[in-house]
This record gives structure tokens, C-alpha cells and sequence, in this order.
């Protein structure tokens, strides 16, 4: 199976639990993958989102308190959780009343799934 179809796959299971898009970009937001749910705006789906997590997460990094891998932000009808998977990052946008939880054990096993694609990209480094 190739890795869109598994990426679509996973996502998918997710949408009845309030998922409304999920995104593998790289650091400068260029989409590797995409799963949108047909009631979301593409205002959400911006590739700043990503761009702008690598700078947090950066920042949040040097709290002190080892590297950061996760943030999740809260909006009124939103959530936002996004997770370092260096090179890449995963972005999943949910509602707000939605399982973080659930939407982080989505972005662990996306991690999982694109663990070939993020070995192949740093060997090129």
C-alpha cells in the first residue's frame, strides 16, 4: 500500500471523532500529504500554520526543559495539534470539543508511517 493511501486511511478513522484535516508539511509548509474533511474551510488549512510551529517550537525548546515534539493550541471552534517529525511536521485540526488525546495518538502513528519517508530526507542532509 503506498503512503497516501495508508495516511488516508489512518485519517479517515478519525473523522467521526471531530478531525477535520490532517498535514504533513515540511518545515517551510510545503504539503507531502493532505486529508480534508468536506466541511472545513481551506482558510484552515493555511501553510503558515506549519512554518509558524517551527518557530514556536523552536522557542519552546529552549525552556529548558529538553527538546520540545508537541504543541497544541485551543481556538473557539478549533484545536490545533502539531508534532516534530524533524524534517517534517504534522499538523492536525480538529474541534475544539474533540479528544486531544486521540488526535496525538493519530500523530504518533503518523510518525510511525512517515518514518521511511523522514530517514530518506536526512540521508540527503
Amino acid at each position: 500500500m503506498t503512503l497516501e493511501k495508508t495516511f488516508e486511511q489512518l485519517c479517515d478513522r478519525f473523522f467521526l471523532d471531530g478531525l477535520k484535516a490532517a498535514m504533513v508539511t515540511d518545515r517551510d509548509g510545503v504539503v507531502i500529504l493532505k486529508r480534508v474533511s468536506d466541511d472545513v474551510s481551506d482558510k484552515v488549512m493555511e501553510p503558515t500554520i506549519s512554518t509558524t510551529f517551527a518557530v514556536a517550537n523552536n522557542q519552546a525548546s529552549k525552556l529548558g526543559l529538553k527538546r520540545n515534539k508537541c504543541i497544541v493550541s485551543m481556538y473557539d471552534i478549533y484545536q490545533v495539534v502539531q508534532l516534530e517529525h524533524n524534517p517534517l511536521v504534522i499538523t492536525l485540526i480538529g474541534d475544539a470539543a474533540g479528544n486531544t488525546g486521540h488526535y496525538m495518538n493519530l500523530g504518533r502513528k503518523i510518525t510511525e508511517v512517515t518514518q521511511p519517508l523522514v530517514d530518506a530526507l536526512n540521508e540527503r542532509q
